[in-house]
């Protein structure tokens, strides 16, 4: 890993140390419920479209795995834990998801900019939130060829991201659809529009749940890419 992309790791640690604890984020908030909740519908259908479901028998890597919340869900979808591989680059959050998750699951930290994995490898490559965290441009191209070299040529890159910025944080940086498509330049790319803008989430769902599912019915207050990226 070159300085420069240390520079940005660094920061990114600090950042991490920042917001890791944010209440926001926490199952005793009904906005973060419902968040999840709408997205794990969508991701299903996304898989299922894709003919990716079951997903027994399939790799899965998810790159900044955090605590390992997808990769949980991912067995919990039928995935086999030994084919369920979670990648992050903060230790802390690996240590916290071998705690949490299954024996089975393969929990790596390390830079995604340089997967110790094999090309090829997996069926289903996943990222939440990651490229939106990451303000260097060099890094996030460096990560998203590693993507693909790992990818198999019928696998599927599955993306989930905010488009839009946040003026409260600037350690993140949303991800529009044209840097989507550079990223993932000679793939194609299915882009769909998701998610309750948070800000209004969090005042909604605590006390109108149904208001919050036909907000969201409206493309123009969704902040998130859900994108398949497959190989041509």
């Amino acid at each position: 890993m070159t300085d420069r992309f240390s520079v940005e790791v660094r920061r990114m640690r600090a950042a991490y140390a920042r917001w890791s604890d944010n209440a926001k984020y926490s199952w005793a908030e009904p906005a973060h419920v419902f968040r999840l909740q709408s997205l794990e519908r969508h991701v299903l259908a996304l898989l299922r479209g894709r003919g990716l479901t079951p997903l027994k028998g399939k790799r899965i890597l998810e790159i900044g795995c955090g605590r390992g919340h997808w990769l949980r869900e991912f067995t919990k979808w039928g995935a086999c834990p030994e084919d369920v591989v979670g990648l992050d680059v903060l230790p802390e959050p690996i240590q916290e998801g071998k705690r949490l998750g299954a024996a089975e699951l393969n929990l790596i930290c390390a830079n995604a900019g340089d997967l110790p994995l094999r090309d090829d490898s997996f069926d289903l490559v996943a990222q939440f939130t990651v490229f939106s965290s990451i303000l260097d441009p060099g890094l996030k191209h460096h990560i998203a060829l590693e993507m693909l070299r790992v990818l198999k040529p019928s696998g599927l890159i599955l993306w989930y991201d905010f488009f839009v910025n946040n003026p409260r944080n600037p350690d993140v940086r949303g991800v529009g659809k044209l840097e989507l498509h550079q990223l993932f330049s000679g793939c194609n790319v299915d882009v769909r529009r998701v998610t309750l803008a948070p800000p209004l989430a969090d005042r909604v769902a605590g006390g109108f749940w149904l208001l919050c599912t036909v907000l969201e019915l409206i493309p123009l207050l969704r902040t998130h890419y859900l994108a398949a990226v497959q190989k041509r």
